[in-house]
């Protein structure tokens, strides 16, 4: 018997939509989710994206994929942007790149760099300006999953997350993909 070929789909989440194909909050949310950008059957995220995150999601009809995908047993690296308040000392990228204790314990060394100001879409609503408070960008590599864990990891070293932008998983990255767009995957 042949098997026939997953579907992969990477998917720009843009910010405030859910990672699920339907609503299951409150009575009257109205919270948009993935049914308003993807009409293919079958196919489910490969771990997920906060709400208040954007960026670079999978959706695979593929249950072992998925679990490659999104189990932290497997490693496979997660590329984010991150805005954060202030500029980051090189104490802070340290620390980063160590491991941050956190609630839960302490997170695997990450991989950190300092950048410049990505070119990205403009984020609806904007992220807060504070005139008397710099931002600054950092690029931040995790081989892990934990929950909200660059929010948390960025605010233990002082420096909270302002706007989280997922931009690669393992071997996919969202190169050009417009936000609220998808296309089509190699698995």
């Amino acid at each position: 018997m042949q098997r026939r070929h997953a579907s992969l789909l990477l998917f720009n989440k843009p910010y405030g939509v859910l990672c699920q194909f339907t609503d299951r909050g409150t009575a009257g949310s109205q919270r948009p989710t993935l049914s308003a950008f993807i009409d293919v059957p079958g196919v489910y995220p490969a771990g997920r994206l906060d709400l208040d995150s954007e960026g670079l999601l999978l959706l695979t009809d593929d249950g072992r994929l998925q679990a490659r995908i999104a189990d932290p047993k497997y490693k496979l690296p997660k590329t984010y942007l991150v805005q954060v308040e202030g500029d980051v000392p090189d104490v802070a990228l340290d620390q980063l790149c160590k491991g941050v204790l956190l609630k839960d314990g302490m997170t695997r060394p990450a991989e950190v760099e300092r950048i410049a100001a990505p070119d990205l879409w403009p984020r609806y609503p904007p992220v807060r300006f504070r005139k008397n408070v710099p931002d600054g960008w950092i690029k931040l590599t995790l081989r892990e999953g934990r929950n909200r864990q660059v929010r948390r990891m960025t605010a233990a070293v002082g420096h909270p997350t302002l706007r989280l932008v997922r931009w690669g998983i393992g071997e996919w990255s969202l190169d050009d993909l417009a936000p609220g767009a998808w296309r089509e995957g190699q698995a």
